[in-house]
């Protein structure tokens, strides 16, 4: 249960970090109300995953996911750049995260 909050957490960073950028500085209302209740949920859920969790693999799970999910989704609706550099680059991160998540957490 706690590893499906911190995937959970992660996918919301993703959210924060979209909206972060959709907000054009906090400057739109409806981007920035939904960067705040993306990153309360966010850490929230992070939070309560770290109560069963090991800091280092759940912190580098949820990072991993926010960072690949948000570097997904700006290639696909924002028109960042896409490369094959940048695509690699976020596999290894992937493969990073899962390999951290195998490398011994207990629960």
């Amino acid at each position: 249960m706690a590893w499906l909050l911190v995937i959970v957490a992660g996918l919301l960073e993703t959210g924060f970090a979209v909206c972060l950028k959709l907000s054009h500085g906090f400057s739109r209302l409806w981007p920035t109300v939904a960067f705040c209740v993306f990153a309360l949920g966010s850490f929230g859920l992070l939070t309560l995953s770290l109560k069963k969790l090991d800091v280092g693999p759940a912190y580098a799970v949820w990072t991993g996911i926010g960072a690949a999910g948000t570097a997904i989704y700006g290639m696909i609706f924002l028109g960042d750049l896409v490369s094959t550099l940048k695509i690699v680059s976020i596999s290894l991160v992937i493969v990073g995260v899962v390999g951290l998540q195998l490398s011994g957490s207990a629960q």
